[in-house]
């Protein structure tokens, strides 16, 4: 087939060039929504007397045997053909002949491209989403059976104060939220039809964008068409809010690390998410957890790359705007895999309570419960908060914890000191005692928990 523009050459393009604009290579992802979006094209086309009945069925007909070879993997894509869009319709015309080549009529592989992008994604969104709740599913699960393991909570990768590891589990569960909501969200974004914007101007057919909306499902109409052939920002703001979400399984990743080290043995994960090492063979290494850490970086790089290729670009279309492609798709697989493997590792991951309770017991994570029972005593806080650190030094000093502490070693620093302090000190204690809501109190993460239930039947 003959280029579609190629009436205005005198040349052949240079076989270079062509290699460097063709796109198929990486644009035959979008096959399934080419066709989908073509259907729609041509049977509005049909339903407006632009095409003949006939032909419209003719075509359609077409449409779906090509679909159907994409389905069996039986399409054999062509450089020389450029692009999805040229292909599928060189396929068309193969089965149904000369016919194939009314499908273009109304419309541009501007707004065609745009069509299918949008198409991928409000897919692939929501595909996303329904993972993003596999992985909050397994952390409930999770959660439910560790309300009362306890763990040292952190702050500058210090021990700070002993919490419910039901609790810390959950914090991930509302950030894996924050980038569902994110994620539904920009739906809305996505839900836009830019078909029939033509290749910046609109078309002298009369055609019926709101027809074709409705045929694939879109909720709105593009209402200029040179926005329509140029808007990337629903692409955007996919991966910005991938980026989010990749640092937060990434965060996840970076403790399942630490937590399944020799020096912590707070967790283990299934043999099946590991590796081993080819010279030392006692390692067991968190390799999938690593990975995922890492993959943080190229679905960054890929929302940085879009943002640097639109930021000086006229409108309407540009050839430039090929670029929007790879990086779109490496972060859809990249979450995809992320997730799918994210969740069944939460699953298997084995907690090893001891070894989490044993850490709680040996530190002074307690101290600022001290703090608070002098300030029960009437104490003012900051001058509770002195005598906390005096002691804690004297403690140290001494190689002991605070609860191997005598009452009248306490009493050296208060008077206020009675004998009760050895029942707030202890870790299960020092967790209960944080009632307020949002705390690891086990009372209010039972709650958490159940609110969490509720969000994912929402």
């Amino acid at each position: 087939m003959s280029k579609l523009w190629g009436g205005r050459f005198t040349k052949e393009t240079n076989k270079l060039v062509e290699e460097l604009t063709a796109s198929i290579s990486f644009d035959q992802k979008l096959a399934k929504e080419d066709i989908q979006g073509s259907l729609a094209h041509v049977k509005m086309l049909g339903e407006q007397g632009i095409i003949s009945t006939e032909d419209a069925e003719t075509i359609a007909d077409g449409l779906q045997k090509v679909g159907k070879k994409l389905e069996n993997s039986e399409l054999e894509y062509s450089v020389a053909n450029e692009d999805i869009h040229m292909n599928i319709e060189k396929f068309l015309i193969d089965e149904i002949g000369p016919v194939g080549g009314k499908l273009h009529t109304g419309r541009s592989r501007n707004d065609q491209v745009a069509t299918d992008m949008h198409l991928y994604l409000k897919n692939h969104t929501e595909e996303i989403i329904t993972l993003v709740e596999s992985v909050q599913g397994a952390i409930l699960e999770q959660a439910e059976k560790n309300v009362d393991t306890l763990i040292p909570g952190y702050t500058h990768l210090q021990r700070a104060q002993p919490v419910s590891f039901a609790h810390h589990l959950m914090a991930y569960f509302w950030m894996l939220e924050r980038d569902k909501g994110r994620l539904v969200d920009s739906l809305e974004r996505v839900n836009w039809l830019p078909l029939g914007a033509g290749a910046l101007a609109g078309t002298t057919f009369p055609i019926n964008r709101e027809r074709t909306a409705e045929l694939l499902g879109f909720e709105h109409v593009y209402p200029n068409s040179m926005d329509a052939v140029s808007d990337r920002d629903f692409i955007l703001e996919f991966l910005s809010t991938a980026s989010i979400m990749m640092m937060h399984i990434s965060r996840l990743s970076e403790e399942l690390v630490i937590w399944s080290s020799q020096e912590f043995q707070f967790i283990e994960l299934d043999d099946s998410f590991c590796t081993g090492s080819s010279i030392m063979p006692q390692k067991k290494n968190p390799d999938v957890p690593e990975l995922l850490r890492a993959k943080t970086g190229r679905v960054y790089g890929n929302l940085m790359g879009l943002l640097t290729v639109l930021k000086g670009l006229p409108l309407a279309y540009n050839k430039d705007m090929q670029e929007d492609k790879e990086g779109m798709f490496d972060t859809v697989e990249t979450i995809e895999g992320s997730l799918k493997l994210l969740a069944p590792m939460m699953e298997t991951m084995v907690v090893n309570h001891d070894k989490m309770r044993e850490a709680t017991s040996q530190d002074y994570s307690n101290a600022t419960d001290i703090a608070d029972y002098l300030v029960t005593k009437g104490l003012p806080f900051r001058d509770a908060h002195e005598v906390i650190g005096k002691i804690v030094l004297h403690a140290i000093d001494q190689k002991k914890f605070l609860l191997d502490l005598k009452l009248e070693e306490y009493k050296e620093f208060s008077t206020l000191f009675e004998e009760d302090i050895y029942s707030v000190l202890t870790p299960d204690n020092v967790v209960a005692a944080r009632d307020s809501y949002g705390g690891t109190g086990q009372k209010q993460v039972l709650k958490q928990i159940e609110l969490g239930k509720e969000t994912l039947k929402k």
